[in-house]
């Protein structure tokens, strides 16, 4: 009976567009959809996609737009990398240019204490791994606190969601990390 709700539950996914929804908005702002089941969260993320990108900056750059809820990863020759994401939420959204300082894979979290001000059940640390806040992995920005890392709440992607650092879903943020070079110049416009 489970399967047959499964299957049921597809098909109309199907009918009223669901399974295409990722490539029908993918030049759309924030999150394609999501929406809570009896099963769990099902959502679409808008796919990374190489895109045309016009910029004197160099190869290697990382411009984030948070406007957009987008990053690019600069490949020169008027080409991008276009990534899904999410941002500050409202209060904690921010600019400015820095570099990658260090990368981290399935880096371990260390809530700041502002954020255990504000979510008093967080732990005071937590190892890396698939329940970490911060994903598969994380790069690192200067000597600030804000990071670009993985998230494991995907369907969060598009939304003013964390407390400053931008979210990619893992598989982003696994191809972003083995694109990235430390030094490399991280761009973050409002």
């Amino acid at each position: 009976m489970r399967t047959i709700g499964l299957l049921l539950l597809f098909i109309a996914g199907t009918s009223i567009g669901i399974c295409g929804a990722n490539s029908a908005w993918a030049d759309s702002p924030g999150q394609v959809w999501s929406f809570t089941t009896p099963f769990g969260i099902l959502y679409g993320i808008i796919p990374r996609a190489e895109v045309d990108y016009p910029t004197t900056r160099p190869s290697g750059t990382i411009v984030v737009n948070t406007k957009e809820r987008r990053l690019y990863y600069v490949l020169g020759g008027g080409k991008a990398i276009r990534y899904a994401i999410a941002v500050g939420m409202e209060g904690y959204g921010w600019s400015g240019v820095n570099t990658i300082t260090a990368k981290r894979e399935w880096p371990d979290w260390t809530p700041t204490p502002g954020e255990r001000k504000r979510f008093p059940d967080l732990p005071a640390h937590m190892a890396g791994g698939k329940d970490n806040p911060l994903g598969a992995r994380a790069l690192y920005l200067g000597d600030t606190l804000y990071r670009i890392h993985g998230t494991n709440e995907p369907w969060k992607l598009g939304g003013g969601v964390s407390s400053g650092c931008i979210r990619m879903s893992n598989d982003d943020i696994i191809d972003l990390y083995n694109r990235a070079k430390i030094g490399a110049t991280v761009i973050v416009q409002k």
